[in-house]
Protein backbone atom coordinates (compact mmCIF):
# COMPACT_ATOMS: atom_id res chain seq x y z
CA UNK A 1 0.00 0.00 0.00
CA UNK A 2 1.63 3.38 -1.04
CA UNK A 3 2.30 5.69 1.97
CA UNK A 4 -0.38 8.19 2.83
CA UNK A 5 1.72 11.72 2.16
CA UNK A 6 -0.15 14.74 2.78
CA UNK A 7 -0.34 15.16 -1.04
CA UNK A 8 -2.25 11.62 -1.53
CA UNK A 9 -4.55 12.70 1.65
CA UNK A 10 -5.07 16.46 0.25
CA UNK A 11 -5.99 14.94 -2.87
CA UNK A 12 -8.49 12.11 -1.01
CA UNK A 13 -9.84 15.27 0.71
CA UNK A 14 -10.23 17.41 -2.60
CA UNK A 15 -12.26 14.34 -4.31
CA UNK A 16 -14.92 14.14 -0.92
CA UNK A 17 -15.45 17.89 -1.07
CA UNK A 18 -16.65 17.98 -4.51
CA UNK A 19 -18.84 15.07 -3.68
CA UNK A 20 -20.84 17.06 -1.02
CA UNK A 21 -23.87 18.74 -1.15
CA UNK A 22 -26.00 20.91 1.45
CA UNK A 23 -27.73 17.51 2.43
CA UNK A 24 -24.15 17.04 3.55
CA UNK A 25 -24.15 18.26 7.54
CA UNK A 26 -20.32 18.89 7.30
CA UNK A 27 -20.55 21.19 4.25
CA UNK A 28 -24.18 22.63 5.30
CA UNK A 29 -22.73 23.93 7.88
CA UNK A 30 -19.48 25.23 6.54
CA UNK A 31 -21.73 27.21 3.65
CA UNK A 32 -24.36 28.75 6.13
CA UNK A 33 -21.65 29.54 8.54
CA UNK A 34 -21.59 33.73 9.40
CA UNK A 35 -23.80 33.84 6.27
CA UNK A 36 -27.08 35.83 6.62
CA UNK A 37 -28.04 35.82 3.61
CA UNK A 38 -28.30 32.11 2.84
CA UNK A 39 -30.42 31.51 6.30
CA UNK A 40 -32.14 34.54 4.93
CA UNK A 41 -33.08 32.66 1.42
CA UNK A 42 -34.03 29.37 3.26
CA UNK A 43 -36.30 30.83 6.01
CA UNK A 44 -38.18 33.27 3.43
CA UNK A 45 -38.92 30.37 1.13
CA UNK A 46 -40.08 27.99 3.55
CA UNK A 47 -41.88 29.95 5.39
CA UNK A 48 -43.13 32.54 2.29
CA UNK A 49 -42.03 35.61 4.29
CA UNK A 50 -39.92 37.20 1.84
CA UNK A 51 -39.29 40.13 4.04
CA UNK A 52 -38.04 38.17 6.93
CA UNK A 53 -34.52 38.55 7.96
CA UNK A 54 -32.34 36.80 10.52
CA UNK A 55 -30.25 39.08 13.14
CA UNK A 56 -27.77 36.50 14.45
CA UNK A 57 -27.19 32.97 13.17
CA UNK A 58 -25.28 30.46 15.17
CA UNK A 59 -24.46 27.05 13.38
CA UNK A 60 -23.21 23.45 15.25
CA UNK A 61 -24.88 25.39 18.30
CA UNK A 62 -25.46 23.10 21.31
CA UNK A 63 -28.28 23.84 24.03
CA UNK A 64 -27.24 22.35 27.64
CA UNK A 65 -30.23 20.03 28.90
CA UNK A 66 -29.28 19.90 32.99
CA UNK A 67 -31.27 16.69 33.19
CA UNK A 68 -30.65 14.89 30.50
CA UNK A 69 -29.64 14.87 27.02
CA UNK A 70 -27.74 18.17 25.35
CA UNK A 71 -29.05 19.28 21.67
CA UNK A 72 -26.77 20.37 18.99
CA UNK A 73 -28.74 22.36 16.25
CA UNK A 74 -27.58 22.37 12.86
CA UNK A 75 -28.54 26.21 12.75
CA UNK A 76 -29.64 28.49 14.82
CA UNK A 77 -31.14 31.74 14.05
CA UNK A 78 -32.84 34.47 15.50
CA UNK A 79 -34.89 37.40 13.94
CA UNK A 80 -37.05 39.76 16.07
CA UNK A 81 -38.74 37.66 18.61
CA UNK A 82 -38.48 34.86 16.68
CA UNK A 83 -35.91 31.39 16.77
CA UNK A 84 -35.40 28.95 14.09
CA UNK A 85 -33.61 26.03 13.99
CA UNK A 86 -32.97 24.28 10.57
CA UNK A 87 -32.22 20.54 10.31
CA UNK A 88 -30.64 18.66 8.13
CA UNK A 89 -31.45 14.99 7.91
CA UNK A 90 -30.51 12.37 5.28
CA UNK A 91 -31.53 9.44 7.85
CA UNK A 92 -34.87 8.70 8.37
CA UNK A 93 -34.79 8.14 12.16
CA UNK A 94 -33.11 11.31 12.20
CA UNK A 95 -36.46 13.28 11.30
CA UNK A 96 -38.60 11.14 13.95
CA UNK A 97 -41.41 14.01 15.16
CA UNK A 98 -40.75 13.11 18.93
CA UNK A 99 -37.42 14.44 17.80
CA UNK A 100 -38.93 17.19 16.34
CA UNK A 101 -40.89 17.49 19.77
CA UNK A 102 -37.62 17.55 21.52
CA UNK A 103 -35.73 20.41 19.68
CA UNK A 104 -38.89 22.49 20.01
CA UNK A 105 -39.43 21.88 23.89
CA UNK A 106 -35.23 22.47 24.24
CA UNK A 107 -35.42 25.84 22.60
CA UNK A 108 -37.93 27.03 24.58
CA UNK A 109 -36.40 25.70 27.90
CA UNK A 110 -33.18 27.88 26.68
CA UNK A 111 -35.03 30.83 25.75
CA UNK A 112 -36.86 31.62 28.91
CA UNK A 113 -34.78 33.27 31.61
CA UNK A 114 -35.55 31.85 35.27
CA UNK A 115 -38.51 33.69 36.89
CA UNK A 116 -39.61 35.67 33.73
CA UNK A 117 -42.87 35.26 32.25
CA UNK A 118 -44.15 32.81 29.63
CA UNK A 119 -45.14 35.35 27.80
CA UNK A 120 -41.85 35.94 26.72
CA UNK A 121 -41.20 32.82 25.05
CA UNK A 122 -40.15 33.25 21.38
CA UNK A 123 -42.27 32.34 18.53
CA UNK A 124 -40.91 28.81 17.51
CA UNK A 125 -40.13 27.04 14.32
CA UNK A 126 -38.36 23.80 13.83
CA UNK A 127 -37.44 23.24 10.60
CA UNK A 128 -35.90 19.74 9.42
CA UNK A 129 -35.16 19.28 5.71
CA UNK A 130 -35.40 15.73 4.63
CA UNK A 131 -33.44 13.77 1.96
CA UNK A 132 -36.77 11.54 1.68
CA UNK A 133 -40.46 11.52 2.07
CA UNK A 134 -40.03 11.13 6.02
CA UNK A 135 -43.90 11.72 6.79
CA UNK A 136 -44.98 10.12 3.96
CA UNK A 137 -47.73 11.57 2.01
CA UNK A 138 -46.11 12.82 -0.96
CA UNK A 139 -46.42 16.33 -0.26
CA UNK A 140 -43.22 19.02 -0.69
CA UNK A 141 -44.11 20.84 2.85
CA UNK A 142 -45.56 20.03 6.10
CA UNK A 143 -46.53 22.04 8.18
CA UNK A 144 -47.40 21.21 11.41
CA UNK A 145 -49.34 22.82 14.31
CA UNK A 146 -51.37 22.11 17.13
CA UNK A 147 -55.26 22.83 16.84
CA UNK A 148 -58.32 22.12 19.67
CA UNK A 149 -60.08 19.56 17.84
CA UNK A 150 -63.76 19.87 18.13
CA UNK A 151 -63.57 23.05 15.15
CA UNK A 152 -61.89 25.34 17.71
CA UNK A 153 -59.38 26.42 16.02
CA UNK A 154 -55.70 26.44 16.47
CA UNK A 155 -54.32 26.80 19.87
CA UNK A 156 -51.69 29.56 19.37
CA UNK A 157 -48.69 28.65 21.34
CA UNK A 158 -46.06 30.01 19.15
CA UNK A 159 -44.97 26.60 18.19
CA UNK A 160 -44.35 25.41 14.57
CA UNK A 161 -42.61 22.22 12.93
CA UNK A 162 -42.10 22.29 9.82
CA UNK A 163 -40.85 19.58 7.20
CA UNK A 164 -39.50 19.78 3.75
CA UNK A 165 -39.26 16.51 1.40
CA UNK A 166 -36.41 17.28 -0.39
CA UNK A 167 -37.22 14.22 -2.75
CA UNK A 168 -39.93 16.50 -5.03
CA UNK A 169 -38.09 19.75 -6.68
CA UNK A 170 -40.63 20.92 -8.80
CA UNK A 171 -38.22 23.58 -10.56
CA UNK A 172 -41.20 25.76 -11.20
CA UNK A 173 -41.25 26.24 -7.24
CA UNK A 174 -39.17 28.62 -5.47
CA UNK A 175 -38.99 25.60 -2.85
CA UNK A 176 -38.53 23.26 -5.61
CA UNK A 177 -35.53 25.20 -6.64
CA UNK A 178 -34.59 25.11 -3.40
CA UNK A 179 -34.56 21.47 -3.01
CA UNK A 180 -32.46 21.04 -6.04
CA UNK A 181 -30.10 23.17 -4.81
CA UNK A 182 -29.28 21.45 -1.80
CA UNK A 183 -28.95 18.14 -3.31
CA UNK A 184 -27.03 19.80 -6.53
CA UNK A 185 -23.10 18.67 -6.38
CA UNK A 186 -21.83 21.66 -8.91
CA UNK A 187 -22.37 25.03 -7.15
CA UNK A 188 -22.23 26.47 -11.22
CA UNK A 189 -25.76 24.58 -11.70
CA UNK A 190 -27.65 25.70 -8.48
CA UNK A 191 -30.24 28.25 -9.15
CA UNK A 192 -29.86 30.80 -5.73
CA UNK A 193 -26.28 32.28 -6.83
CA UNK A 194 -25.92 33.14 -2.51
CA UNK A 195 -25.72 29.83 -2.14
CA UNK A 196 -24.20 28.70 -5.49
CA UNK A 197 -21.73 31.43 -4.28
CA UNK A 198 -20.58 30.05 -0.88
CA UNK A 199 -21.10 26.40 -2.12
CA UNK A 200 -18.75 27.43 -5.00
CA UNK A 201 -16.12 29.30 -2.45
CA UNK A 202 -15.73 25.34 -0.07
CA UNK A 203 -15.24 23.63 -3.97
CA UNK A 204 -13.01 26.00 -6.12
CA UNK A 205 -10.76 28.07 -3.99
CA UNK A 206 -7.72 27.48 -1.96
CA UNK A 207 -8.98 29.04 0.76
CA UNK A 208 -12.31 27.61 1.18
CA UNK A 209 -10.57 23.96 0.43
CA UNK A 210 -8.34 24.33 3.58
CA UNK A 211 -11.32 25.26 6.35
CA UNK A 212 -13.11 22.51 4.18
CA UNK A 213 -10.11 20.16 4.75
CA UNK A 214 -9.53 21.13 8.51
CA UNK A 215 -13.23 20.54 9.07
CA UNK A 216 -12.88 17.36 7.80
CA UNK A 217 -9.52 16.53 9.83
CA UNK A 218 -11.67 17.38 13.12
CA UNK A 219 -14.76 15.04 11.92
CA UNK A 220 -12.05 12.29 11.04
CA UNK A 221 -10.75 12.26 15.08
CA UNK A 222 -14.05 12.68 16.64
CA UNK A 223 -15.35 9.32 14.66
CA UNK A 224 -11.83 7.76 16.23
CA UNK A 225 -12.16 9.59 19.33
CA UNK A 226 -16.23 7.48 19.58
CA UNK A 227 -14.77 4.21 18.44
CA UNK A 228 -12.17 4.53 21.61
CA UNK A 229 -15.12 5.10 23.35
CA UNK A 230 -17.30 2.47 22.01
CA UNK A 231 -14.73 -0.46 22.69
CA UNK A 232 -14.17 1.04 26.37
CA UNK A 233 -17.77 0.52 27.00
CA UNK A 234 -18.05 -2.97 24.83
CA UNK A 235 -14.57 -3.83 27.37
CA UNK A 236 -16.15 -2.69 30.73
CA UNK A 237 -19.73 -3.95 29.64
CA UNK A 238 -18.13 -7.37 29.48
CA UNK A 239 -15.72 -7.07 33.03
CA UNK A 240 -19.09 -6.60 34.63
CA UNK A 241 -20.99 -9.71 33.36
CA UNK A 242 -17.76 -12.09 33.81
CA UNK A 243 -17.68 -11.00 37.79
CA UNK A 244 -21.01 -11.16 38.11
CA UNK A 245 -21.27 -14.44 36.61
CA UNK A 246 -18.17 -15.33 38.20
CA UNK A 247 -18.39 -13.86 41.51
CA UNK A 248 -22.13 -13.82 41.98
CA UNK A 249 -21.81 -9.88 42.74
CA UNK A 250 -24.59 -7.77 41.40
CA UNK A 251 -24.49 -5.22 39.37
CA UNK A 252 -24.02 -2.62 41.25
CA UNK A 253 -20.90 -4.39 43.28
CA UNK A 254 -19.03 -5.03 39.82
CA UNK A 255 -19.48 -1.53 38.78
CA UNK A 256 -17.93 -0.64 42.15
CA UNK A 257 -14.64 -2.73 41.89
CA UNK A 258 -14.34 -1.66 38.77
CA UNK A 259 -14.68 2.09 39.93
CA UNK A 260 -16.72 2.90 37.16
CA UNK A 261 -18.42 6.81 38.03
CA UNK A 262 -21.71 5.96 39.53
CA UNK A 263 -22.82 8.52 37.36
CA UNK A 264 -23.02 6.05 34.46
CA UNK A 265 -24.37 3.22 36.44
CA UNK A 266 -27.50 3.50 35.12
CA UNK A 267 -26.34 3.48 31.53
CA UNK A 268 -24.41 0.58 31.80
CA UNK A 269 -27.24 -1.10 33.92
CA UNK A 270 -29.82 -0.83 30.81
CA UNK A 271 -27.20 -2.23 28.79
CA UNK A 272 -26.67 -5.75 30.39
Amino acid sequence: MAPDTEEARRARYREIIQSFTLMDDIFMTAVFQNSLPCVDLVLQIILDRPNLHATSIVTQDTLKNLHGHDLRLDIHAFADGQEFNIEIQRAKNGAAPRRARYHSSIMDANALPEGADYARLPESYVIFITETDVLGGGQPLYVIERVIRGGGGRFDDGTHIIYVNASMADMTTPLGRLMHDFRCVRSEEMYYEVLAKQAGAFKKHERGEIRMNAALEKLIEEVSEEKVARARETERLSSIRRMMEKLSVTAEKAMDVLAIPQSEWGRYKAML
